[in-house]
């Protein structure tokens, strides 16, 4: 419902609409985000209406799209509009305003055309663009197609779960599971891979083609099919025996580097290991029920998928030195949540009743600092009214640990948009980026090694910048930039948002070595946002980390001394 308001919100803008209206859509799509009553019971009792910001017009459309499961208002506008024109929003940095601008001055219909212009130098002349427009565009467009085909894990999870299931209940499979890169818990996935048990392929085929999720047939042989399903994600299932389901789970799971490290080493051991079996000189085959077996058959203990890149996790099997990956239940807590002080829907009662129905002992809440005033950030006022309140839920709270902070801006030269006084009155500080992201590598790496320096920061929050799909990190040198925040004690964010999964699992190796501590924040601006952390989880365990490596591990005790201690030490460190 949220989406279809903004996506509402966004046609209309693009119509040319009156901002007020415009601002209506925007809020009302807030507004059912953060509703507790059953949107359902709302509109068929026709008390929609009731709901602050939602009128009598807003109200028919939400009840018509919850009650029939179309909006036609929504149908009417996208078909409004050629369908070329609403994928060139896609584009980082071309908002309506400025797709509108580029349809009515140009005559541009889609990213073709688009492309084109840009390369004419056509968009330089017109008023609102200019020459670094125009070449933020061409990046944008490079990336689109860099990208196009490829799938955020988070977003490939629930069509990987669903067709799983629908598999598992057809009569002719015995048992199926999700391969490839999706079981590894790569960041971004081109396709889903499966393998299942059965001796039935034309029948699992007919049950395949009567499958709402299947949209089409890519071809096929005899145990391999391939088709497109209707979310754009390409899927391919394997057909298998009992007796060879382990190897070809194992086989399917990859990496290409892992296989091929793991048949080398049973060359090593005259055996030959392909999807179907580890075979012997005579061709024959040990049987084994799972995976485990198959590594115990090369004298190895079980590779858990996430670490199979070819990355030393065989030599560590071999010397038992594979990491004791973190789980769920070693999460404790979590930092790195904005409220409605800020850009969050949820108020501070919300957060933590919310972070203890989810078993956490302790919240971080960090709203944005003053200068982010596209994010409501908080003024000095505004934070002396947020600790009033903090400091009457913790009195109402004693067992649970809410922890106050903030995430700050660091602007271009490295300073903080708040004067260390008020910096010290917080129990952390997350310092971040979130503007002038085009600057030299040396320019950005100095601005984070200076903001990282500053004595009251706690935590660095999403690194990079990166957006998984959508914006590359910024120019920096990262190595330089963690040894920096393992010489001042700074603990390094691994943001769960799964848009940004950053810092990236491939350098949590390099940050553990240099002694730094992470911790797994969930960026989260809404109770659904919570839920992210599982995907920071994911990236932490595929990073080799283990509880120790991670802040959040800590109980409410030890997290409530370490912050305390630290902040004694930076206060004495800057009164000397």
């Amino acid at each position: 419902m949220a989406e279809a308001l903004e996506d509402l919100a966004v046609l209309l803008e693009l119509q040319g609409e009156n901002a007020f209206k415009v601002r209506a859509y925007q809020q009302a799509a807030r507004t059912i985000l953060s509703l507790e009553d059953d949107l359902l019971e709302l509109a068929q009792t026709g008390r929609l209406s009731r709901i602050r910001g939602i009128g009598k017009t807003l109200a028919a459309q939400i009840g018509e799209l919850v009650l029939t499961g179309r909006l036609e208002y929504l149908n009417q506008l996208r078909s409004s509009f050629p369908l070329g024109l609403l994928e060139m929003l896609q584009v980082p940095g071309l908002g309506p305003k400025k797709v509108r601008a580029l349809h009515e001055q140009l005559g541009l219909t889609n990213l073709g055309q688009l492309e084109y212009a840009c390369k004419e130098n056509r968009l330089v002349g017109l008023k609102g663009f200019g020459t670094t427009t125009q070449a933020n565009i061409l990046k944008g467009l490079e990336n689109l197609k860099k990208y196009r085909g490829r799938h955020l894990w988070a977003e490939a999870e629930k069509i990987a779960r669903e067709l799983s299931a629908k598999l598992g209940a057809c009569p002719e499979i015995g048992r199926v599971e999700v391969a490839g890169s999706f079981r590894r818990l790569k960041e971004v996935v081109k396709d889903l891979d499966l393998v299942a048990v059965s001796t039935e392929p034309l029948k699992v085929v007919r049950y395949l083609e009567n499958l709402d999720l299947v949209e089409s047939f890519n071809g096929g042989a005899a145990t391999k099919f391939s088709f497109r399903l209707d979310s754009g994600l390409n899927a391919d299932l394997r057909l298998v025996s009992a007796e060879a389901f382990p190897f070809a789970l194992h086989h399917f799971t990859g990496s290409k580097e892992h296989n091929t490290l793991m048949r080398r080493r049973a060359k090593e051991r005259g055996l030959k290991l392909n999807e179907y079996g580890l075979f012997d000189q005579a061709g024959r085959t040990r049987a084994v029920i799972d995976e485990a077996g198959v590594f115990s058959l090369l004298d190895l203990p079980f590779i858990p998928p996430e670490l199979r890149e070819g990355w030393g996790e065989i030599e560590a099997a071999e010397q038992g030195a594979l990491p004791d990956l973190v789980k769920v239940s070693d999460l404790k807590g979590l930092f790195h949540i904005h409220t409605n002080y800020s850009d969050g829907s949820m108020s501070l009662r919300e957060v933590v009743a919310r972070c203890r129905d989810l078993g956490y002992q302790y919240a971080g809440i960090s709203d944005h600092s003053q200068s982010a005033s596209y994010a409501g950030g908080l003024s000095l006022e505004a934070l002396d009214r947020q600790f009033e309140e903090v400091e009457k839920i913790r009195a109402d709270n004693p067992d649970f640990g809410l922890f106050w902070g903030v995430e700050a801006d660091i602007r271009p030269d490295g300073s903080l948009d708040y004067d260390d006084e008020v910096l010290a009155r917080f129990d952390f500080v997350i310092a971040a980026i979130h503007s002038k992201f085009s600057l030299s590598e040396k320019e950005m790496t100095d601005r984070l090694i200076r903001g990282l320096k500053n004595p009251f920061v706690t935590i660095l929050g999403h690194p990079t910048g990166r957006l998984l799909l959508a914006r590359e990190p910024y120019a920096l040198d990262l190595p330089a930039v963690l040894a920096a925040a393992a010489e001042e004690g700074v603990a390094v964010e691994i943001n769960a948002n799964p848009h940004r999964l950053d810092l990236d699992w491939r350098e949590m190796r390099r940050a553990k070595s240099l002694g730094l501590k992470m911790i797994i924040c969930p960026d989260a601006h809404s109770p659904e946002g919570l839920l992210d952390a599982r995907y920071g989880l994911n990236v932490a365990r595929k990073g080799w980390l283990t509880p120790g490596d991670l802040l959040n591990c800590l109980d409410r005790g030890e997290t409530a001394r370490f912050l305390i201690e630290r902040r004694k030490k930076l206060l004495e460190r800057n009164s000397s």
